[in-house]
């Protein structure tokens, strides 16, 4: 099989998965965090009595992750650390 049918099959094969109820809920959580929205506002949102379920939602994406690492860059851009000194 030629890449460009593989392609073709891949697409066809994403086109086809099944859209339910939760895996709309599901993207819509994944949104709102990846947007910054704080995880307890999103369990508001959704409606969940356990943080443990709704944190189920923070799975690192291409997005989380970038973000991620910005925010960690720019709190490290606020220390001066020297020898025997941290400001």
């Amino acid at each position: 099989m030629s890449t460009f049918a593989g392609a073709i099959l891949s697409r066809r094969e994403r086109l086809q998965k099944k859209i339910t109820p939760h895996s709309l809920c599901h993207s819509y959580a994944t949104h709102l965090i990846e947007a910054g929205v704080d995880l307890l506002e999103v369990q508001k949102i959704l409606g969940h009595r356990s943080i443990l379920t709704t944190a189920q939602y923070t799975h690192l994406t291409s997005d989380t992750d970038h973000n991620a690492k910005r925010v960690i860059n720019e709190l490290m851009n606020g220390f001066s650390i020297g020898w025997g000194r941290v400001k």
